[in-house]
Parts: C-alpha cells; sequence; structure tokens
C-alpha cells in the first residue's frame, strides 16, 4: 500500500500531467492510492436495459438504453453551439445532446452502429433526452461486468470529459499491473470477522460481480475504517486517562448534604441519581474526569452540575460554570444563586458586560479563595481571572466553544480540574461513540415529574386564522408566547418570513399584547432590555429567530409559532420547541409551513409532531442529514478520514470495531507486541494529524 501511496497518477493510461492535475485540484485525487480509495457513491446493474418508450415521470435515475444514432446536427452558435444526435432503440427516438468536444465526440461515433448509453433521462416538451451520457459498444459494456460504479464528479470534471467510465478504466489498469496487495489487517481479525482480503475488497467495491460480493466488500472497508479510528480514539483516550494527574474528591461534606437534604427543590429523577453517581465515581479516582453530559431540554442537567460543584467546595476547591451567551451565563447565575443564596455559598456572574468595580471585587475573590462558584461567558478564560483552586469545570452547550477557549479555562490551575461539558442537543449514539469517544459519556433519560409533554401541531397558511385564535386564547389565559422567524429581514431571493414583517403583523394582530423582539444583529445590551421584558412577563409575546433556541428559561411562555418550519433541521426545532414546556402548563409547538414541500421536508415535520424524544429525533435527524451536518461536526473532522463509512447507518459496524480495538488495547496498550506490528504500522499511517490534547478538556 505504501509504494501505491507514492505513485503518481499522471502515468496512468488516459490521465497524464493535466487531467491529473484536475483531479488533484477537485477531488484531491494525487496517487494511486487516492484513485483507489475514490469509491462510488451507486452502482448500476447494467445487465438492466431499458426502452426509451417506457420512459415516465419528472425525475427518473441515469439508466441504460441500446440502439444506435439516427444522425448528428451541430446546432446553436458561440457559447451554445452544441452536438446533438437523434438515438432510437426501435421503440422510440430521443434526442443525445452534448455541449463540450463536440468536434471529437462528432469523429468518435457513427450512425449505424450500435451503442449501448447510459445517463439521465429528461424531458422537455414532450421530448426525452439525455445529456452528456457515458457511450459504450455492446462489446466494451459487456467486459466490465454486470454491475457498474457511478463515481462522485464535480461539474468542471464532466465539462472536462470525465465519467465515471474514465475512473473504472483507470482503476482496473492500477488492478491490472498489481500482483499482490499488501494486506492492512491482521489475519487473525480477518478471520475472526470473516472478512474478505483487502486487494479482493478494492476489486469488488469498484466492480461487483454480485451484490452479495458488494456487500462483502463494503463490509470489509467499512470495518477497516472504523477499526482503526476507534483505535485511534480509545488509544488517544487510554493515554490521556492515564497521563493526566486530577484532584481526588473523596469526600461529601456540608455543603452537598445540606443542599441535598433542606434546598432540593424537586426529588431527583433516578437518571439525575444514576449520572451524579458516575460523576462521583470518576472524580474519587484522582484522574482528571472528563465526562459528557447529554440530557433533553428540561431534564435537570444543571441541578446535576450544581450538585457536582458542591462536592469540589466540600473538598476545599473552587468550581466555574462557563456558558456560550451571556443570557444563558446570566440565567444560571440567578438559578444557582437562587438555591443556594440560603447556605452562605459566594456565587458572582462575570461576562462581557461587568463592571470594572465589580470586576475588581470578583479577581479578588477568586484569588484569596472567598468566591466559591463562577458563572460567566468568555469572560472567565480571560488571562487576569486567576483562581485560587479551581477543582470543577462546567462547559454548557460546549460545542459551541472553540478547542482553544475550552483548553484555556481547564490550565487555570495546576492540577487539572475535573471537567463536565453538557448538551442539550441529544447525540446519536455512534457519533457520540466516535466524536466524543475520548469521553465517557452520562444520559439524563428521564424527565423530572410534573412535565407534560409538549403538543407539537403541523399548520399551513390556510390555517393561519385558526392558529391566530388559538395563540389568543392562550394569552387571554395570561400565558407568554413565542414567533419564531427563520430570517431578520425580507430577502427578495428567498420566499421566507421576516422578522421585521412579522414583528408588525403581531402587533396588529394582537393590539392589546405587548410585544418584544430579539435577534442575533441587535447590540447586547437591546438583546438584554428586549429579553428581560419577556422574562419578567413585561411583554406577552417575543418575535425572534434562532437567537432563543438555547438558554431562554420563561416557564410561563406555553406556545410557540415557527414560521417557515420546513426549513429548519430537525435538532433545531427540537432545541427550539424546548423552550415550552417548562412549567406547569400544557404547552404547544404550531409548526408553520407551505403545503406544497418535499417528501422528505414532510417527513421531518411529521416525525416531529408524532415524539418529543430527542435521542429519537436526533438519530432520525442524521439518518436523513448524514451525520456531517449534526453539531456541524463533519466525519472529516476526525481524526481518520471516511471514505466509505457512515456514522448514520453503520452503527453495528462501529459497535464491532470499537470492541475489536478495546480487546486489542486490553492487552496491548501501546501496541508493542510483534503480533500488533502491522496494526501499529498502518495506524501510524493513517493519523498523521497532530493530536491536540484539549480536544474537550
Amino acid at each position: 500500500m505504501n509504494g501505491l501511496r507514492r505513485m503518481d497518477i499522471k502515468f496512468l493510461r488516459g490521465i497524464g500531467p493535466k487531467r491529473a492535475e484536475l483531479l488533484e485540484k477537485n477531488l484531491g485525487i494525487k496517487t494511486y492510492h487516492d484513485l483507489l480509495f475514490h469509491f462510488p457513491t451507486h452502482y448500476i446493474d447494467r445487465r438492466s436495459i431499458y426502452r426509451i418508450i417506457d420512459f415516465a415521470g419528472e425525475d427518473m435515475p441515469s439508466l441504460q438504453v441500446k440502439g444506435k444514432f439516427i444522425s448528428f446536427t451541430v446546432q446553436g452558435e458561440g457559447a451554445k453551439t452544441r452536438l446533438v444526435g437523434l438515438f432510437s432503440d426501435g421503440s422510440a427516438v430521443m434526442e443525445v445532446v452534448w455541449f463540450q468536444r463536440i468536434k471529437t465526440l462528432r469523429q468518435l461515433y457513427h450512425t449505424a452502429t450500435e451503442y449501448i448509453l447510459f445517463g439521465k433521462p429528461s424531458n422537455f416538451n414532450g421530448r426525452w433526452s439525455m445529456v452528456h451520457p457515458e457511450v459504450d459498444t455492446p462489446e466494451a459494456a459487456s467486459a466490465q461486468g454486470g454491475f457498474r460504479g457511478v463515481y462522485p464528479l464535480t461539474e468542471q470534471l464532466r465539462n472536462r470529459g470525465f465519467s465515471s467510465k474514465t475512473f473504472s478504466t483507470a482503476v482496473s489498469d492500477i488492478l491490472s499491473g498489481i500482483r499482490e496487495m499488501a494486506e492492512t489487517l491482521p489475519q487473525e481479525i480477518i478471520s475472526r470477522h470473516r472478512l474478505i482480503g483487502i486487494r479482493e475488497a478494492i476489486s469488488a467495491i469498484h466492480s461487483p460481480q454480485s451484490p452479495a460480493q458488494l456487500e462483502q466488500a463494503r463490509l470489509r472497508l467499512k470495518f477497516e475504517e472504523l477499526f482503526y479510528l476507534q483505535l485511534d480514539i480509545q488509544r488517544y483516550a487510554r493515554k490521556r486517562n492515564s497521563a493526566i494527574q486530577g484532584f481526588h474528591f473523596p469526600r461529601i461534606g456540608h455543603f452537598f448534604n445540606t443542599f441535598y437534604s433542606e434546598f432540593l427543590p424537586f426529588p431527583l429523577t433516578n437518571a439525575q441519581k444514576r449520572v451524579i453517581k458516575e460523576i462521583r465515581a470518576d472524580m474519587a479516582t484522582g484522574r482528571q474526569m472528563n465526562r459528557l453530559l447529554q440530557g433533553d431540554v428540561g431534564s435537570g442537567k444543571t441541578l446535576v452540575a450544581l450538585l457536582c460543584m458542591l462536592i469540589a467546595l466540600d473538598n476545599n476547591t473552587q468550581a466555574c460554570l462557563m456558558a456560550p451567551t451571556e443570557i444563558l451565563a446570566t440565567q444560571h447565575f440567578e438559578t444557582i444563586t437562587k438555591l443556594v443564596s440560603a447556605m452562605g455559598i459566594n456565587v458572582r456572574l462575570l461576562t462581557g458586560s461587568t463592571r470594572k468595580k465589580e470586576r475588581a471585587v470578583i479577581h479578588e475573590q477568586l484569588s484569596d479563595g472567598s468566591l466559591h462558584i463562577l458563572i460567566g461567558t468568555h469572560a472567565v478564560i480571560e488571562d487576569n481571572v486567576r483562581f485560587h483552586n479551581l477543582g470543577f469545570i462546567v462547559i454548557d452547550e460546549q460545542h459551541r466553544f472553540g478547542v482553544a477557549q475550552r483548553a484555556r479555562l481547564w490550565t487555570k490551575n495546576v492540577i487539572a480540574p475535573h471537567v463536565l461539558v453538557m448538551t442539550a442537543t441529544p447525540i446519536p449514539r455512534t457519533l457520540a461513540m466516535t466524536v466524543y469517544g475520548d469521553l465517557d459519556v452520562s444520559v439524563i433519560d428521564e424527565l423530572p415529574p410534573g412535565r407534560k409533554p409538549v403538543v407539537t401541531l403541523l399548520r399551513y397558511e390556510e390555517d393561519r386564522f385558526k392558529t391566530y385564535q388559538g395563540i389568543g386564547l392562550q394569552l387571554r389565559l395570561g400565558r407568554q408566547v413565542y414567533i419564531v422567524y427563520p430570517l431578520i429581514k425580507e430577502n427578495e431571493k428567498l420566499d421566507l418570513k421576516s422578522l421585521e414583517d412579522g414583528y408588525e403583523n403581531i402587533c396588529e394582530t394582537f393590539r392589546d399584547y405587548k410585544v418584544a423582539f430579539v435577534h442575533g444583529q441587535m447590540k447586547p445590551q437591546e438583546k438584554e432590555y428586549q429579553m428581560n421584558l419577556f422574562a419578567s412577563h413585561e411583554a406577552h409575546i417575543l418575535v425572534a429567530t434562532t437567537v432563543i433556541e438555547v438558554g431562554v428559561n420563561v416557564p410561563n411562555a406555553t406556545t410557540m409559532l415557527i414560521e417557515n418550519a420546513e426549513r429548519f433541521g430537525l435538532s433545531q426545532l427540537h432545541q427550539l420547541r424546548g423552550r415550552v414546556g417548562r412549567g406547569e402548563g400544557q404547552s404547544y409547538c404550531i409548526l408553520m409551513s407551505k403545503r406544497k414541500i418535499a417528501k422528505d421536508t414532510r417527513k421531518r415535520l411529521e416525525l416531529m409532531t408524532s415524539t418529543t424524544d430527542g435521542f429519537a429525533i436526533a438519530e432520525a435527524d442524521m439518518q436523513m442529514r448524514g451525520p456531517g451536518d449534526i453539531e456541524g461536526t463533519m466525519q472529516s473532522g476526525i481524526p481518520i478520514d471516511l471514505h466509505i463509512a457512515d456514522l448514520a447507518t453503520d452503527g453495528q459496524i462501529v459497535q464491532l470495531a470499537r470492541d475489536t480495538a478495546c480487546t486489542i488495547l486490553d492487552s496491548d496498550p501501546d501496541l508493542q507486541s510483534p503480533a500488533n506490528a502491522l496494526i501499529r504500522s498502518q495506524l501510524n499511517l493513517l493519523t498523521t494529524r497532530i493530536r491536540d490534547w484539549s480536544r474537550i478538556s
């Protein structure tokens, strides 16, 4: 394999220096190895021939037809010049159109010669056509087997004459010149999991002879990618855990016990108790805790975090909670202060808006240890913020902070503080095992008693009058309402509702009620003022963009109307919905959508109306959109690039790969055994990136 990584594709037949330059620029393909690992996205059963007369529908798939060209004509002038061939298969006639390489193609193809065309049919004014299809003789098509891979291509490559056939021919030439291909997995693993060899897998993934062979190739290649990915993650996590010393918190003392027995606002759920036990066990090991706490909106993550901070206080250290926005930090401060104010615990808030005089007090109390819990935004990581003895850190909505920001917080002590990162966006299990694979994961999968599930309704524009009637009823009952818009200002290119127009309309419709508004382009002070109008119940309706999806807690708000809901992803809709249902009253989330929407979009909205389970929604979101969009985590952002494995659909293989990796590391943590020499060599080859040991904590 190493030799293939050094062989330049410009020496391949049919490629050459200019085409090689295009492939590197468009697809990053530079070597034989790159080309072999540029896999087809799907396959066409080339045993099936379709008749033109049977073409039907608006969005037909790519397919093949067999027949002859009747004539060729060059039409148009200048940039609109095109070669048009009339092609008949005996059942009907269609046009075949080329916009590039006209002179070359006119000499290459002939009338009265039988060809097989492969392409996507389209219908215009009742006439079928194919644009830039692949053209083969029947003999050439049959020589390439029954299945043909369809490769991902850019528009520039297509315009320069590249096709799936270009790739399959180049791959075939490479493989025909290789007698042997060095194995990249130990034979013991191959035998244990009944995998095929690497050369057979590469050959079959490009040119499978049957569906069964294709599945074998996919399993082998997916397993290998995920195995080395999990091996890298697990090896890193184990080294990290053994290398970084943390605080030893053996005591559960006055602060925890007093709060638990006298000030706990409501009984803990079993899920909260389980998570606290997991965190307590971590803090007693003497190694730095590095734990992700997942919990749906309203599941009680903040209370769990507070109880764990009290354990830190009982062990004579300080605690810090960092939130991504001033609104969220302020709400955490108000909530926690209210809960512990009677216990003599000193809690302070530090944000960009904190006045200089107040900052001086905070800095002094942090340094002398009299400040127990600091809550704040990015301001807490400034260099002049120095703790006396920081022992426990909570990072809320941690994905909104950069790596360097998180690192600066936990390096504020000689002994590394324990780190708890929290998210209200449920992360699909396979993604958590991979992107957050070096973290221990705790899940609060139970809501506090008394919380009623939010009723979610899908409504269309013609339902608007009845929808406003329902909102009016909630307002007359003394409840409050959110109305969310996808845009701040009207955009001529987008047929979407905007906050500016919506605000005027809502003020006109609900004249007897005060309306506040908030969006991301407002100055912090103005945003804070408008939010406080709503939080203090002075305003009855809050018109907003998605800035409210995190950290807004108004229990009296029972209704949310989301305009153009079809424009939002599932996870974002779920986050927005979490702003209601936070009190004891029945709450409603109304998804207002255009009636004419894509099938997948309707499926997404209907799923929102059928469940309030954030984990079920997160799994469905990843299935629909792929892992690249979840939490902004691109697959290319993980330590090893994935060419074929898909975190959205390959959960079982992820688990198998993880179990295999863990078994090997259990017996050989540093991969120094001669039996693991191949694994060590391959892993070192794949993990060329520099590790950032502050990736989470």
